[in-house]
């Protein structure tokens, strides 16, 4: 068994190139694949299958802390910098609706799914103490509605038991997995989904055409070969942003902690809650300046490495033999988010939103900021911004949210 993070990263990186070198092969096999399995799945599955084998050990690794503390600020900030913030108001009201609804779907899911268990079986869950179901219940809540430091607060919240936080972060990490791996497996037919329900893609052709507009408008450069300077410039801008990120982030925790400790319902002592807001922030100001156009120069291509590796990362913390365990609870998770998916497919439908609104709605509760901007990518690299932006909205409203949920469930039972 591997355990050492230099080694599993060289593992990774050996994967993700032999995913591409495939990709790319002209073998009839390989094309036929790659046609009905999109790369991003793939590149999200393999790890997973290394660590359901037992082939890796990633109990003591350090690797998902390092991408979600490095490479995911960098890469979020490549893809920041050249969002044009009036375009996305083309988007329209619809996605707006449909992150809504999705987050509706999680408050009241929960409540739902519980109810229909406690009628069909149950004796197979707790209801005392702190292993209560709803209690923890309620963390899962917290992270599908907001992220994992809310669902870190909830459990001191509800003073959950250790043994019921660890069977929700499984059927967490399971779902989110297998949801997300739907979603990206979706996103390769989406052409094929919109034409079928008639969706309306106007949003998202008018927000790409103001952009390519834009680009075409300064395109002194645009066809000028990346140089060494560029390239040293992009990466500069990517990690120096994210250290930027990190330096706000230690100073204003404790000082969030120390003198306004009730602002931990609004995530505001949360270190990862005010490095995405930094980086998303800063990123945002940088799109007003000519840092923008490191865009032409190679950003999204070294962005969209850093994606992949982080995805490949993100697999491997899903263990896919979890399911066998705790039936229950992974019972009621799949009936909780297949009420959550209901939702935004019924109001999708109603509103003929596109497939790529409905995908990001929902990820932008399931998955957080650090997953939304990758399901964003595989419709449209333009929408990623827009999934970073309803992420961090969801950790500051997620808690008050949650305690809706929290106290349905409470009642349930009683």
């Amino acid at each position: 068994m591997i355990n050492q993070d230099p080694v599993i990263l060289g593992l990774l990186a050996a994967t993700l190139g032999l995913i591409f070198y495939t990709s790319e092969h002209p073998h009839r096999y390989w094309r036929k694949f790659y046609r009905w399995v999109p790369v991003m799945v793939v590149c999200y599955v393999m790890p997973s299958l290394f660590n359901t084998f037992g082939l890796v050990d990633t109990s003591a690794s350090q690797l998902s802390s390092i991408a979600s503390r490095y490479i995911m600020p960098a890469c979020l900030t490549l893809l920041i910098i050249s969002v044009d913030i009036k375009s996305m108001l083309m988007l329209g009201p619809k996605i707006i609706v449909l992150f809504l609804v999705g987050s509706l779907g999680i408050v009241l899911g929960g409540p739902l799914s519980l109810y229909i268990f406690s009628l069909l079986s149950p004796d197979l869950i707790s209801w005392q103490g702190s292993t209560a179901a709803w209690r923890g219940m309620a963390t899962l809540a917290a992270n599908w509605v907001g992220g994992t430091a809310n669902q870190l607060a909830m459990k001191e919240v509800y003073a959950v038991d250790d043994n019921m936080f660890a069977i929700m972060i499984s059927v967490n990490v399971v779902f989110s997995a297998l949801w997300m791996s739907f979603l990206l497996f979706c996103a390769n037919h989406a052409k094929v989904i919109d034409n079928t329900l008639n969706a309306d893609n106007n949003g998202i052709n008018k927000l790409v055409e103001s952009i390519n507009l834009r680009d075409q408008s300064q395109s002194t450069t645009k066809l000028s070969l990346p140089t060494l300077s560029s390239y040293m410039v992009i990466f500069a801008v990517g990690f120096g942003v994210t250290g930027l990120a990190h330096l706000g982030a230690d100073l204003l925790v404790p000082f969030f902690s120390l003198h306004y400790p009730q602002s931990e319902k609004l995530s505001f002592t949360s270190h990862f809650f005010w490095i995405v807001i930094i980086v998303t922030s800063v990123s945002i100001a940088l799109s007003y300046t000519k840092v923008r156009r490191l865009e032409r120069q190679g950003a999204s291509k070294i962005s969209t490495v850093l994606l992949y590796l982080l995805i490949a990362t993100m697999g491997l913390k899903m263990d896919l033999t979890m399911i066998n365990d705790f039936p229950i609870y992974f019972a009621i998770g799949f009936v909780w988010l297949s009420f959550h998916a209901l939702l935004i497919l019924i109001a999708g439908l109603i509103m003929k939103a596109p497939l790529a609104y409905m995908a990001i709605s929902s990820q932008c509760c399931i998955g957080g900021a650090a997953s939304s901007p990758i399901v964003a990518m595989a419709f449209n690299r333009h929408l990623a911004p827009v999934a970073v932006m309803f992420s961090v909205f969801g950790y500051a409203w997620a808690n008050y949210m949650v305690w809706i949920c929290a106290e349905l469930m409470r009642m349930i039972n009683q």
